[in-house]
C-alpha cells in the first residue's frame, strides 16, 4: 500500500446571500489519476474550522437548498458563546462547519472515483470573510 499526498488551494469570498461552494471533483479526481495508484481512496481534508467538505448534486436550486437548511440549523444574528468571547461574528460558521465536516473519504477503482451520477465533491466557505484555504488530499490505495 502507498500513500500520496497533494495540497489544493483555494481563494475564497465570506459568507454572503449565497454559500461559496466549490465543486473540486475535478482536481480530487486528478490527484486520484496523478497518483498512479489503481484502486483505494482519497481524503479531502480542509485544515480550518469554519471550512466544510461534502458531497451534493452540483445544481443551482441544491446549492440554495443547503443554505437554507444551514440558516434554519445555525442561523446568523443571533447570539453565541462564541462571538461573545473572540467578537468575530462567525460563531454560526463554526458550528456549520462541525455539522458538515472537515474531511470526506471517496473509494476509487481502476483509477476512478466511485461517485455517483448526480454526485460531486465540493468545498463550501462558510466562514464570513475572505478566506485562502488549503486542502489535503490523502491518496491511499495500490
Amino acid at each position: 500500500m502507498r500513500v500520496v499526498s497533494r495540497r489544493l488551494r483555494l481563494s475564497t469570498r465570506g459568507e454572503g446571500e449565497s454559500l461559496d461552494i466549490r465543486d473540486i471533483t475535478v482536481e480530487v479526481a486528478e490527484a486520484v489519476q496523478a497518483s498512479g495508484l489503481k484502486d483505494g481512496i482519497v481524503t479531502v481534508f480542509v485544515a480550518g474550522s469554519t471550512g466544510a467538505v461534502a458531497t451534493i448534486e452540483y445544481e443551482k436550486g441544491l446549492r440554495k437548498d443547503l443554505k437554507a437548511l444551514l440558516d434554519r440549523v445555525a442561523p446568523r444574528g443571533v447570539p453565541y458563546a462564541h462571538d461573545e468571547a473572540w467578537e468575530d461574528g462567525n460563531g454560526h460558521s463554526h458550528l456549520r462547519a462541525s455539522l458538515l465536516g472537515a474531511s470526506l473519504t471517496v473509494p476509487f477503482n481502476d483509477h476512478r472515483l466511485a461517485l455517483g451520477v448526480w454526485q460531486q465533491i465540493v468545498f463550501i466557505e462558510l466562514d464570513v470573510r475572505n478566506r485562502d484555504r488549503e486542502l489535503v488530499l490523502q491518496v491511499i490505495g495500490e
